[in-house]
């Protein structure tokens, strides 16, 4: 089969690779699209360190045309459950899959979906609905991450919502606060268009962030501080606003990976607030019915968040997308047919 192999820093080959067998309780899935993400763009880079040669891609949809089970059939449209778990250890026995001690990531771990055809276990392939189609399906598995985060935050009608970040997931989220109630919604980003794609998805206000954007949540809040804050950005000084914006007892959500190993923190702020802290890492199962639900009844719409789509033989240059376009760019699609 053809794959985009990965066979060294920033070194992206078409080969001819051997296809795998469908054993028991697999399903041979031919890929029909994928996405591509900040992840795998910190894999081609070199930030993420993995063996080479990889075939990487871990957002996948396609056509099942062997193997099976008792929920998936031949003929089948899935999209893929990109997290690995061993099953046994005591997270895996407690439904924290995600967070498996010896778990890991298709695409980064081991090979994944930038290929003509894909090997997946049953358990991790969730068939899509006819209303769904097969371009929508990597970004349902972003959608269950965001799922994911928000679970705990059990955010309630009324609840004043603020997401700072409105790339893709930040985009997510304002459509799930939505979709809960929340009300108002507040969109903080540096980008006008991300403001503008936020107000037509929901989102009732919208703030540039800058030196006055605390001051902006604050008076929108009646000086209170918002109920619940979400940072879908890697900005270490969005934290620290994010704990600013917050009300006394909010609850505030870590969701962009921030790699920074020293951040500046109104440190008091935390400790007089009393805030409820939550932090999430991917997704489990128990995600992806709901996010395939929530796409099917239209509650998230998923088409205005695909900025690009590119065949498969392309996907060097979406990397390169990737590493200079921010402000008009959103999902990149991959096309593999």
């Amino acid at each position: 089969m053809k794959a985009i192999v990965l066979r060294a820093r920033c070194d992206l080959a078409l080969e001819d690779v051997e296809r795998s067998r469908c054993g028991h309780d697999q399903v041979l899935v031919r890929v029909t699209n994928s996405g591509i993400c900040g992840t795998d763009l910190k894999i081609y880079d070199g930030s993420i360190p993995v063996r080479y040669p990889l075939i990487m891609g871990h957002e996948i949809s396609g056509d099942v045309v062997a193997g099976g089970g008792d929920t998936i059939a031949i003929g089948d449209r899935v999209v893929i459950d990109p997290c690995l778990y061993c099953g046994h250890c005591i997270n895996c026995r407690a439904g924290q899959t995600n967070l498996c001690r010896d778990g890991g990531l298709i695409g980064r771990d081991s090979n994944g979906g930038f290929a003509e055809y894909f090997l997946s276990s049953v358990n991790h392939a969730h068939k899509l609905p006819e209303n769904i189609d097969s371009q929508k399906g990597p970004l349902i598995q972003v959608l269950t991450t965001c799922i994911h985060a928000q679970r705990p935050l059990n955010i309630f009608p009324t609840e004043s919502v603020v997401v700072i970040g409105l790339g893709v997931t930040g985009q997510l989220h304002v459509q799930l606060a939505k979709a809960h109630g929340a009300r108002p919604v507040i969109g903080v980003t540096r980008s006008e268009w991300k403001g503008q794609l936020a107000k037509g998805l929901g989102a009732d206000i919208t703030l540039t962030s800058g030196a006055e954007t605390v001051n902006q949540v604050l008076d929108i809040t009646n000086g209170q501080g918002a109920d619940v804050v979400i940072v879908s950005t890697g900005s270490a000084s969005a934290l620290a606003d994010a704990v600013l914006m917050c009300r006394p007892a909010a609850k505030l959500s870590l969701f962009g990976v921030i790699t920074a190993t020293e951040i500046r923190l109104p440190f008091y702020q935390l400790y007089y607030k009393e805030l409820k802290i939550f932090n999430s890492r991917a997704a489990t199962a128990a995600d992806f019915p709901a996010a395939i639900d929530l796409v099917s009844r239209g509650v998230v719409k998923l088409d205005p968040l695909v900025s690009h789509r590119i065949p498969l033989a392309d996907l060097a240059s979406a990397m390169q997308i990737l590493e200079t376009s921010a402000d008009h760019r959103m999902k990149i699609i991959v096309d593999h047919n």
